[in-house]
């Protein structure tokens, strides 16, 4: 996984044109001497033409602890639940754990 943040991501996509596909992208980022954490992060995004960065903001996997205060157990069920083709584990709607449900009782 890349420990990177969606603003450096984007960044190194300044010059691209949309609509562009993933290889585009990482292209892009190459040219543009992205470091090797947002090139990775571009190699996981799913294999689609993106129209715009905001696409690729969602679809980018970035560090799950930068910017989420999921517990383990939350993470998972994201992980079990279907999103979107091509959405980011970490863009899918989550609730809570059951247990966190039973405590709240």
């Amino acid at each position: 996984m890349a420990h990177t943040n969606v603003q450096e991501v984007l960044h190194a996509l300044k010059g691209v044109t949309f609509p562009a596909d993933k290889d585009e992208l990482v292209r892009a980022a190459q040219v543009a001497g992205a470091s090797d954490e947002v090139v990775r992060a571009l190699h996981a995004v799913p294999p689609e033409e993106y129209t715009n960065k905001e696409d690729v903001a969602r679809s980018v996997r970035v560090d799950p602890d930068s910017d989420l205060d999921l517990s383990p157990s939350q993470r998972a069920e994201q992980a079990r639940q279907g999103g979107k083709p091509g959405q980011a584990q970490r863009l899918r709607a989550v609730g809570k754990p059951p247990v966190e449900d039973e405590l709240d009782q």
